[in-house]
């Protein structure tokens, strides 16, 4: 064989690999809703295949520039390890911190359209799953603050924030798409319906709160339907999901005085050991040490407050780093939001940026999905619940993603949120 047909013949197996790693990835989005076992091996069979097709393409690894406090948090929480009250049970916790490695592996992957093809993944399963929910609360007594509606998730918990980012994700494409609308006002009923009848407080607020900010990021005055639309379905939902709602505001509920316990063993942790907290997965064995009289559990998994358990678990220089990532991603997807909205319409946008609208839908869906984690996040530690994280940080990566424009496409100058070499990975 001749090198000129060996030049010829060599980049057809890319695209073949490629069509591969984006199917695993669909993969992988889609059983984050059904099962972490197989959401944990679709995802190393992901990572092996965008390996394959990085060294068949002679390309490396890029990532948006939220990846460098992602990893800054992974490096802290390794080094303060090593002085938790137990290293070997803390280092055996931070395997959780290799699903930072989503970030870019989506970036690289889930490029142009493809973004937007993810997210109906996503909205899908979530249809599907939430459909479960209801049937479980309907015909199998999952219907108690005893026995909730936990879908196919081991914990009705991770359910209800797995349901939080699938309704921020078609909420913001029902707001903001100009395509493919349908089939999120078909699912949103059944997405709603399955998240009140978890009786998950955190999720109902983080939901709130992101449907909140999508509104305001259409038109200001829609926020004025959001209290209208709570109204409704606490109208027409079954006596334990009223009752749960009035819970909120009740100073004397057991839960509401547990939460206030955990704020103060948690400030007397942070009091004790500020630079390097107790370390990762510490918590419940100092929890009895600092457990106030009032307290309601003997223990806790967890201080049920994602910056405080952070500070708790890893120290204030580890909660820095944390704010920093939420600041940067944050400011990232706001000017990618507010660039696509300016140029969206506007006459020669480059084929290579892909289709505006819906670089600025993956933005939206990004926004909210940051918008409910952070409100959720004050009264659950949903940053530290690994299904939550894998799916979040997805969603939060296909903005940068879409923005890339497809495979193949011509290189274009770096823009705000890109990472060091521009949209592109960069050539060998």
């Amino acid at each position: 064989m001749s090198a000129a047909t060996m030049s010829m013949t060599q980049p057809r197996s890319v695209p073949g690999l490629e069509r591969v790693t984006v199917a695993l990835l669909l993969c992988f989005v889609a059983s984050l809703q059904i099962s972490i076992a197989a959401a944990d091996i679709l995802l190393t069979a992901t990572l092996l295949c965008w390996v394959a097709v990085m060294v068949q393409e002679k390309t490396r690894p890029s990532a948006p520039r939220f990846f460098v406090p992602l990893v800054a948090y992974a490096g802290i929480t390794l080094l303060i390890s090593a002085f938790s009250i137990d290293p070997r049970t803390s280092v055996i916790d931070d395997k959780q911190l290799v699903l930072f490695i989503i970030v870019p592996a989506v970036y690289h992957i889930a490029r142009g359209e493809r973004a937007g093809v993810v997210v109906d993944v996503i909205v899908t399963f979530g249809a599907a799953s939430a459909a479960y929910g209801i049937i479980q609360y309907g015909l199998l007594h999952y219907d108690n603050l005893g026995r909730r509606p936990e879908g196919a998730m081991s914990h009705y918990m991770t359910y209800s924030g797995l349901l939080m980012l699938v309704i921020c994700a078609a909420a913001a494409r029902l707001i903001f798409g100009r395509r493919g609308r349908t089939w999120p006002a078909l699912v949103m009923p059944a997405l709603i319906v399955a998240l009140a009848l978890t009786l998950g407080r955190s999720a109902w607020i983080g939901a709130s709160v992101a449907a909140a900010l999508l509104f305001a990021l259409k038109d200001f005055r829609l926020t004025a339907l959001l209290p209208v639309l709570i109204a409704v379905v606490f109208a027409i939902a079954p006596d334990t999901v009223t009752s749960r709602v009035m819970s909120i505001f009740d100073v004397q509920d057991p839960t509401n005085q547990d939460r206030l316990a955990m704020l103060e063993i948690g400030a007397r942790i942070v009091h004790d050991r500020p630079l390097t907290g107790v370390g990762p997965n510490m918590v419940p064995r100092v929890y009895a040490q600092y457990r106030p009289d009032y307290a309601i559990n003997a223990v806790n998994p967890h201080l049920h407050n994602v910056p405080l358990q952070i500070a708790a678990e890893r120290g204030l220089p580890a909660l820095a780093i944390w704010i920093w990532l939420v600041a940067s991603l944050a400011r990232a997807l706001v000017r990618l939001f507010r660039e696509r909205s300016s140029t969206a319409l506007g006459p020669g946008l480059s084929t290579a940026l892909g289709p505006g609208p819906e670089i600025r839908v993956s933005a939206a869906v990004g926004l909210a999905a940051l918008a409910a984690m952070l409100s959720a996040g004050l009264f659950e530690y949903n940053f530290g619940d690994s299904e939550f994280l894998m799916l979040f940080l997805v969603l939060v990566t296909l903005p940068f993603a879409a923005a890339r424009g497809e495979p193949g496409s011509p290189r274009r100058t770096p823009a705000p949120w890109d990472g060091g070499d521009g949209a592109s990975t960069a050539r060998a």
